[in-house]
C-alpha cells in the first residue's frame, strides 16, 4: 500500500524532450525514411514526415532529453521540505549526472523512482537513450530479468487507474480534480520544442520541469490522503 511507503525514500522526476534535430531537412536520408515509417500509421495522409516531425521528441530513437528534473522529501523533526534539482546541458552529461545521483542517493533496495506515465514514457525513455548513448544504466534502470514485482517504479498514472488499463489521464487533468496548483500555468509539453529551438530559453524549460516534479509528488499525497506541499517547503537547489 503506497500509504506504507516512506516518503524519503522516493526519488520524483520528470523529462522533457525535443527532436534531436531543429527541423527535419537537417537528418541523414536515412533518418528520414526510418522516420517517415515510424510514423506513417500515426500521421496517415494527413500530415507529411516533415510536418510531423515536431512530434519526434516522444520517440527515443528520434529525440533527445534536454532536461531531466527531480525532487525528494526531507524531514527533520516536524518539519519537511520538498527539494528540487535539474539536470541540463549536454544530453549524455546530465544522463551520467542523473545516473550518478541514483548510485549515490538513491540505490538501496528500498529506493523508488517515480513518475506520471512514467512506465511508459520517462523511464523507458531515459534508458534508451543511456543505451544509445553509450552510457551504462543504473541498477535502478536495468529491468532484464526482474519480475514485475522486483521494479522499483511507482506510477502515479497507474495508481490512478486503479486497475482500468483502458483509462488515460493526464498530469494536467489529475492536478486539476485533485485540487494541485497546475504545473502548466505557463507552457506545456507541446511548446517545449519551440521553447527549446526557436527561444534557445532553457530556464523556462526547467522550471516548468521542476513544477511537472512537484505536481506528481503532490498527486502522490493526495492519493495517500496527506497535506498539500505549501510555498515555502518547496525548495530549488
Amino acid at each position: 500500500m503506497i500509504s506504507k511507503l516512506t516518503l524519503e525514500h522516493i526519488l520524483f522526476l520528470d523529462i522533457e524532450t525535443v527532436p534531436q534535430a531543429k527541423s527535419f531537412d537537417t537528418l541523414d536520408e536515412t533518418t528520414k525514411t526510418l522516420y517517415a515509417d515510424k510514423t506513417k500509421y500515426l500521421r496517415k495522409e494527413e500530415y507529411t514526415p516533415e510536418e510531423y516531425y515536431e512530434r519526434a521528441g516522444i520517440w527515443a530513437e528520434f529525440g533527445k532529453i534536454v532536461c531531466i528534473s527531480v525532487g525528494y522529501f526531507k524531514t527533520t523533526g516536524d518539519n519537511r521540505s520538498f527539494r528540487t534539482t535539474s539536470f541540463y546541458g549536454d544530453e549524455r552529461t546530465l544522463l551520467i549526472e542523473f545516473k550518478n545521483l541514483l548510485e549515490t542517493h538513491f540505490n538501496r533496495s528500498h529506493h523508488i523512482l517515480c513518475a506520471h506515465n512514467g512506465k511508459e514514457f520517462d523511464f523507458p525513455y531515459i534508458a534508451r537513450r543511456m543505451i544509445i548513448l553509450g552510457v551504462e544504466l543504473p541498477y535502478k534502470l536495468n529491468l532484464f530479468g526482474k519480475k514485475p514485482w522486483e521494479v522499483p517504479h511507482l506510477d502515479t498514472l497507474d495508481l490512478w487507474k486503479f486497475g482500468d488499463y483502458k483509462h488515460y489521464t493526464s498530469l494536467k487533468l489529475l492536478t486539476h480534480i485533485l485540487g494541485i496548483p497546475s504545473p502548466k500555468d505557463d507552457m506545456d509539453g507541446s511548446e517545449v520544442r519551440s521553447v527549446y529551438y526557436e527561444e534557445g530559453d532553457i530556464d523556462r524549460i526547467l522550471i516548468y520541469c521542476e513544477k511537472d516534479t512537484l505536481a506528481v509528488a503532490q498527486i502522490l499525497l493526495r492519493l495517500r490522503n496527506e497535506k498539500l506541499l505549501e510555498p515555502h517547503e518547496v525548495i530549488s537547489v
